[in-house]
């Protein structure tokens, strides 16, 4: 059977022209392209830079001319304020082309921004949409995010308009948008002509002089049609998290994450048309984007955007309740939801309340999958749990368990082989590939496929600096990890999560996995802390599972032995703390960096992407101690 993989695989690489131009024919062109790729200008690559498209039709209004337009498109399900509602094709695209008759109205173009800080509604995926249907370009910010993180993406970005709510809720907290949208136009040296509001129940928005009132404007608008643009026109930008300094804009080209996002929807998560996707995010991140929104539409797929938290919104039984509500056929979220979960109800009692079968496939992605949470949701779901590893510039996965294609043997720890279209290698300090087995720097050799970024808006010098200078001819992932000799791929975390305790070069990430194999620990961190003596040391911070209490020391003992059992005792970890939570982004990956610089004594900056802050507040004293 690996064939098939085998072979796709290979087609992709033996002629990868041949390969994306027929992927591209599963897709509306209003000039279809002729060519695939030019590479005229190294690293500057554009895939089909003849075709012209619209990736909205593309998304909605092929469905609806093909007679699916009573199929259900989008399902919104908010645990937090009792809503639920479902959009078929029509109803969506209608209510797009009206949200994009406002844009075109406040004097919105071809090629304008258009900034979106919105709420997990489906008013989020309509903004969008809209945009893509004028050719409009969208940069969507994560709601809620500080006034001066939204500033500086306004003035990088030069909106336009800005598209925002009165409010949004995370968990049991109102947190109203307004306010700090007036404070981030204040700062921001770029002033919109307008903000468009969406008014929710929970909180009323003040209006000033240039707010427009979305349910207003929505009901007085022209329906506007879908505008063709080049397929290398940007799509939208997506900001990376920095820091400091000015945010990386990650440029999304239309075409090829249109043509890239469409073959990944049957090939890898098994999701055609009329069966349903539950993907956990966010429309902020990169997975909501491609995997809530665009994908799945593209695909004339249902998906259901949530909102509401794995647990706590009310309970831990919430995504169960999803897919078994709307027949779920494929759940994608971050392996950080299933921790949460599994620290919650470590026996899955919730699952058993629940009708699963239509679920077919897990996926995780967004950061490592600890081979611990990887067997208990193995364990309490019996399908397969598919790892899976990608980047907001990739848009779309590197590395898979094929589903659609054939289920690969699954191997614990890695998210199995490369895609079609990306050919990945691991490389030594000096640029040469390394030996199966061997750690080193994860790099695709260039050309990317079609859906990865082009450029960084506005900063093609940052863009070569940032990915492509470290190799000739590659682009640098960031991740450090090894091929094994079957070609599977394991990522063992960003290269500054290698540590060098008295010469020897640790992986924090293989120390996380023995923490997290003990039956106590719900999750885990390792980070390097600076040692006079040895240069480097590992220190631990574990949080315990719901209901456990231990003695500190006593169990400080048995993860130190465990740790000395199964790494050695070269890796030095003696300082293991048991604390109530760990420091994550709002996607949920674990803020290693930040607590690695407080424990040094470096005056950190606090990520603007941060959950919740008094977690790092709890834990300074914890990692500042000696």
């Amino acid at each position: 059977m690996v064939g098939s993989y085998e072979d796709i695989f290979r087609a992709s690489t033996d002629d990868p022209e041949a390969f994306w131009l027929q992927a591209a024919e599963s897709i509306d062109w209003t000039v279809p392209p002729t060519t695939a790729l030019d590479a005229s200008r190294p690293p500057f690559y554009r895939w089909f830079p003849d075709g012209e498209l619209n990736v909205c039709h593309n998304a909605l209004d092929r469905h609806v001319d093909a007679g699916r337009g009573d199929q259900a498109a989008l399902i919104y399900d908010s645990p937090v304020t009792g809503t639920k509602a479902t959009y078929n094709y029509t109803r969506l695209r209608d209510e797009v082309a009206a949200f994009a008759g406002v844009l075109a109205g406040l004097g919105v173009e071809r090629g304008d921004r258009v900034v979106i800080y919105l709420p997990m509604v489906p008013e989020a995926a309509i903004a969008m949409l809209a945009c893509a249907r004028i050719g409009a370009v969208h940069s969507v910010v994560f709601g809620g995010f500080a006034p001066k993180e939204l500033a500086v993406r306004i003035d990088d970005a030069g909106p336009k308009v800005i598209v925002s709510a009165s409010c949004g809720i995370e968990g049991k907290r109102v947190i109203e948008y307004k306010p700090l949208l007036d404070k981030a136009i204040q700062l921001a040296e770029h002033k919109p002509v307008a903000s468009v509001i969406l008014q929710r129940p929970q909180a009323t928005a003040t209006m000033g002089a240039s707010d427009v009132d979305w349910a207003e404007a929505v009901a007085g608008a022209t329906p506007a049609g879908c505008v063709p643009v080049r397929a290398t026109d940007p799509l939208y930008i997506l900001y990376t998290s920095g820091t400091t300094g000015k945010p990386k804009g990650v440029v999304r080209d239309g075409g090829g994450y249109a043509v890239a996002l469409n073959w990944s929807m049957p090939n890898v998560y098994d999701v055609g048309p009329g069966e349903t996707i539950f993907t956990a995010s966010d429309v902020g991140w990169v997975v909501g984007h491609s995997y809530i929104v665009y994908a799945p539409l593209l695909a004339g797929a249902t998906t259901v955007l949530y909102e509401g938290k794995p647990v706590g919104t009310p309970d831990a039984g919430q995504f169960w309740r999803v897919i078994a509500e709307y027949g779920v056929k494929s759940m994608f979220t971050a392996p950080t939801a299933f921790r949460a979960i599994k620290k919650e109800d470590p026996d899955g009692r919730f699952i058993t309340d629940y009708d699963l079968s239509k679920l077919e496939y897990l996926f995780l992605a967004g950061e490592r999958l600890d081979p611990e949470t990887y067997r208990w949701a193995s364990e309490q779901l019996d399908i397969p749990v598919i790892d899976h590893w990608w980047q907001t510039e990739t848009g779309w996965p590197i590395v898979a368990n094929p589903a659609g294609i054939e289920l690969l043997p699954i191997k614990p720890g890695s998210p199995t082989r490369p895609l079609p279209g990306w050919d990945v290698q691991v490389l030594d300090g000096a640029g040469k590939p390394v030996e199966a087995g061997t750690d080193g720097a994860i790099v695709v050799k260039l050309p990317m496929p079609p859906g990865s970024l082009p450029t960084l808006w506005n900063d093609d010098e940052r863009f070569v600096a940032s990915y492509m200078s470290a190799y000739d001819g590659y682009y640098l992932t960031g991740d450090g990890g090894h091929l094994d000799e079957d070609g599977y791929v394991y990522v063992m975390g960003r290269t500054d999560d290698v540590i060098n305790v008295a010469g020897h070069r640790l992986s924090t990430g293989g120390m996380e996995e023995v923490l997290a194999s003990h039956p106590d620990v719900a999750e885990c961190a390792v980070i390097g802390v600076a040692d006079a003596m040895k240069g480097q040391v590992p220190r631990g911070l574990v949080v315990l599972k719901a209901g456990v209490e231990r003695d500190e020391d006593e169990l400080r003992g048995e993860l130190v032995q465990l740790v000395r059992d199964q790494i050695g005792a070269v890796a030095s970890l003696k300082d293991v703390a048991v604390v109530a939570a760990l420091p994550k982004t709002r996607s949920g990956k674990i803020l290693r960096k930040t607590m690695r610089g407080i424990a040094d004594g470096v005056d950190e900056p606090v990520p603007s992407t941060i959950d919740d802050a008094t977690v790092l507040d709890a834990l300074r004293p914890v990692l500042r101690r000696g």
